[in-house]
């Protein structure tokens, strides 16, 4: 497997880059079938999820979405500069 990096986005505060993920997320899972779709969807009205991520990210550690389908895995991550995971 490799990888094909699509972008990145800056973020002047963990609550931006949580927002860049939601919005990034929604992308995907309108492009997706409905069955692959479902996780994506799901984390989209999990607030205790969100504020899980937020924490991370405030912490100063990443946190990743992944979204796949048949052929294609999809890696969402936010982290602070100079950070990788």
């Amino acid at each position: 497997m490799h990888s094909i990096p699509l972008g990145s986005q800056e973020a002047s505060s963990p609550r931006l880059a949580l927002r860049w993920l939601q919005e990034r997320t929604r992308h995907i899972t309108d492009q997706l079938d409905a069955t692959y779709a479902q996780p994506g969807l799901h984390w989209l009205t999990d607030g205790a999820e969100h504020e899980r991520a937020l924490a991370y990210l405030t912490a100063g550690t990443g946190y990743q979405v992944t979204l796949y389908d048949e052929s294609t895995r999809y890696v969402l991550v936010a982290h602070p500069t100079g950070a990788t995971s």
